[in-house]
């Protein structure tokens, strides 16, 4: 079971950026899938969750309206589309999904299983 995160890179403020996290070994379309971050010095966060439809996703406050979480089940694959990107945002960027089995909180990290090994987002002022 893998998740290969990829998309990242060098963004000035106010550009924009798309992740996408394919995965491979096992189909996610039951998962709930998940993007986190983890700037230098900071433990890892949410950032945006979406269900196994499509159905209904999450934000972090501070990216809502920003960015946009997005899956296509026949790809097996979750994107992120980061907006109006500011330099607060600069982090290693982490897909994630679930086990498909679980119902408590998308925010929650404890609930997902399989990671990706992060991609890099760093915008500069």
């Amino acid at each position: 079971v893998q998740l290969q995160a990829s998309g990242g890179g060098l963004v000035q403020a106010g550009g924009s950026l798309r992740l996408s996290c394919a995965a491979s070994g096992r189909t996610f379309s039951s998962s709930v899938m998940g993007w986190f971050r983890q700037a230098p010095g900071k433990e890892r966060g949410f950032v945006a969750a979406i269900s196994w439809s499509g159905g209904s996703t999450y934000y972090l406050d501070s990216v809502k309206g920003r960015f946009t979480v997005s899956r296509d089940n026949a790809k097996n694959t979750v994107y992120l589309q980061m907006n109006s990107l500011k330099p607060e945002d600069t982090a290693v960027y982490y897909c994630a999904a679930d086990a498909g089995d679980y119902s408590g909180s998308y925010y929650y990290i404890g609930r997902y299983e399989y990671w990706g090994q992060g991609t890099l987002v760093t915008v500069s002022s």
